[in-house]
């Protein structure tokens, strides 16, 4: 397994931010299952970061982390397309509290304000963002990160400090 490694304050700032959260991982038989998150949060230090996911939505990419610990994450800013994905090979699956709430919540507004920047209703968008169920968290320690940004710089792997 690859060293873990840190995310640095201005890519947490940016992952922690109003950006479109998609967790991935795939199955033993390497069949893909994907969710929308429902905001992140990187901890102090940045060795670690959380997104999280409506249980119901995502039970079989829960399946897959408690099967192989892998996931991937892509964050992208709607009105710019900066995207960036994070892999970790550590990934658990925890019990969230309430600032965990309160930071779905939160996420949620800055996602209105976000994509009525490029046209989209706020119905629509709080439609889209709806957590059917417990909200979960997964965990897990960066082990790479890339650029997803369209252009020339897309698959360029981040550098981020040990």
């Amino acid at each position: 397994m690859p060293a873990a490694t840190r995310i640095d304050d201005e890519l947490a700032a940016f992952l922690q931010g109003a950006v479109s959260i998609i967790a991935a991982t795939r199955n033993a038989e390497h069949r893909p299952a994907l969710v929308r998150a429902q905001g992140c949060r990187v901890d102090p230090g940045g060795g670690r970061l959380a997104v999280l996911v409506a249980a119901g939505q995502a039970a079989e990419l829960i399946g897959d982390i408690r099967d192989n610990r892998r996931v991937a994450v892509v964050f992208t800013r709607p009105s710019t397309h900066r995207s960036v994905q994070i892999k970790g090979e550590d990934a658990q699956i925890a019990a969230i509290g309430d600032d965990d709430l309160a930071l779905a919540a939160a996420y949620r507004d800055a996602m209105v304000a976000e994509l009525a920047l490029i046209g989209v209703p706020e119905a629509r968008v709080r439609a889209l963002l709806a957590a059917v169920g417990e909200l979960v968290a997964i965990a897990f320690s960066p082990s790479s990160a890339f650029v997803q940004t369209p252009g020339p710089d897309a698959g360029r792997a981040l550098e981020m400090p040990p």
